[in-house]
């Protein structure tokens, strides 16, 4: 088969790979779409150094076989199947896994192709082995809406953990990829408002066009939107914590979804959260529960109109430099390869 690696910053070469065969409880699938997101831009940019890496996480595609064990089992993936796949390799060992926090699991992720290539998902390739459990359907809905399965589970868990309630008045910091994901599942759950607040004009426009109740630049949010109960960062900026806990009303929560940069220090008053009983929570990844409420969600064609609005450019496998080069040195929402 066919797979796309990246060999150095801005470099990446399409190689042939031996086929991977499913094991007797594992899925073999023809990959449809993979969606690039940032960590294919680190990777390509050289901001994050692995090379060669075979990279694409975000992956959804046709069941071409499914092994023995798996095979006819109710619920499992049939062949023929669109199916959306989580590729982490939880180890269902360690301790994290053992509280049912596999999203932290202790092992390290990744793995490796026949030559040595570090695999980060391999998913920019023709073909992809997963485990059967980690497969999961999305019914009639196109590909195009399925491989955004993986980011929508990060927005499930994030809504989850931050115990996102119907009536909620919800704010969200950053409106990029991510953000829109949280604004349209949160329009869905029932949100009373719902709030963007970033720094693009641009993006701006484009969240009020896909119906957010309000939007904001961060030193107006607050007397834009006034007091929430609810605040996702999704964009790890400076001040962007201030700012959540700013918006926050009395028993508020602030969910840090989006990375930080590990240099960056916060000025936060302990005595504040105290007194006004705010919480302030990290969430990171996704947890299988996760994974079967977004593709039920994707199944059910309620989210397709955001979805579709987040698709920014489609390309064929052949042209992955391309589609890299653009989603990782242009304002892009999701850049998908394959097919």
């Amino acid at each position: 088969m066919k797979i796309a690696v990246i060999t150095a910053a801005e470099q990446v070469s399409l190689r042939e790979e031996p086929d991977p065969v499913a094991g007797a409880r594992d899925v073999l699938v023809r990959i449809g779409a993979c969606g690039l997101c940032t960590m294919e831009r680190r990777l390509y940019l050289g901001t994050k150094p692995v090379y060669p890496v075979a990279a694409g996480h975000e992956v959804a595609g046709e069941v071409v076989a499914v092994g023995a064990e798996a095979e006819g089992l109710p619920g499992s993936p049939r062949v023929g199947d669109t199916v959306t796949l989580d590729l982490l390799t939880r180890c269902g060992t360690c301790v994290s896994c053992r509280r049912g926090r596999s999203a932290l699991c202790k092992r390290p992720q990744g793995g490796a192709l026949s030559d040595g290539t570090v695999s980060m998902g391999a998913g920019l390739a023709e073909l992809v082995r997963v485990p059967a459990a980690q497969a999961f359907g999305t019914g009639a809905a196109p590909v195009r809406h399925a491989v955004m399965g993986e980011p929508l589970a990060c927005v499930t868990h994030s809504a989850r953990l931050g115990g996102l309630r119907a009536g909620d008045r919800v704010a969200v910091v950053g409106a990029g990829f991510m953000g829109r994901l949280h604004l349209a599942l949160a329009k869905l759950r029932g949100a009373a408002s719902v709030g963007l607040i970033d720094i693009s004009e641009d993006r701006l426009t484009e969240a009020r066009d896909a119906g957010a109740d309000w939007t904001s630049t961060p030193d107006a949010a607050v007397a834009t939107g006034g007091k929430q109960d609810l605040v996702f960062v999704t964009a790890g900026a400076p001040d962007a914590l201030e700012t959540a806990l700013a918006l926050c009303d009395d028993g508020g929560t602030v969910v840090l979804f989006g990375a930080f940069p590990k240099e960056l220090v916060a000025g936060v008053g302990p005595d504040a959260i105290h007194h006004h009983e705010l919480t302030v929570l990290g969430v990171f990844s996704h947890e299988p529960e996760d994974w079967t409420e977004a593709a039920a969600l994707i199944a059910s064609g309620r989210l397709a109109a955001d979805l579709d609005a987040l698709v920014t450019a489609e390309f064929p496998l052949a042209e992955a430099d391309a589609a890299l080069r653009l989603a990782a040195k242009s304002p892009v929402y999701r850049v998908l390869v394959g097919g």
